[in-house]
């Protein structure tokens, strides 16, 4: 179980934009309301993998299929913080292996805005809900900054 001041509404990490965009995202996945008297934070809670529970899990393994949701989740958040930004479509595409390997691109256009080599997908999950954040917002300006630079190849 996570600590609770690791995900309390006063760490300044809750504030992060992309922290806001992701709880969206997993807010439009619940359609059958099954999470409204979940708080937002807690929603989030599945990314928090301190060390001592990192260290439990095996070093090989296939990951199941909600630990690939998750980041897939991730990545979706990423992709429309993008789309913000620029006004520039992205599309996620995930190529992975049973075994958590693969690879996750986002595409604006005819550019790859974002590409991440997977590895442990298993073990996928964040120190604290700042490293979240600081990863996400990561993946963003990266994003932004690639159609920033060849912006008639993401807009074609």
């Amino acid at each position: 179980m996570v600590e609770v001041a690791v995900l309390d509404k006063s760490n300044p990490a809750a504030e992060a934009p992309f922290i806001k965009e992701l709880i969206k995202i997993w807010r439009a996945q619940d359609t059958h309301g099954t999470w409204d008297n979940k708080g937002d934070l807690d929603l989030l809670e599945p990314y928090i993998i301190d060390k001592e529970q990192r260290r439990a899990l095996p070093i090989i393994g296939d990951p199941d299929p909600d630990t690939i949701w998750r980041m897939e989740l991730f990545f979706n958040a990423v992709c429309i913080s993008v789309e913000r930004e620029t006004g520039v479509m992205i599309s996620p595409m995930l190529k992975m292996s049973h075994e958590g390997f693969g690879r996750m691109v986002l595409i604006g256009g005819r550019l790859i805005v974002v590409n991440k080599q997977l590895r442990d997908v298993h073990r996928y999950g964040f120190d604290s809900l700042a490293k979240l954040a600081e990863e996400g917002d990561k993946y963003v300006r990266a994003g932004v900054e690639m159609i920033n630079k060849f912006p008639d190849v993401a807009k074609y």
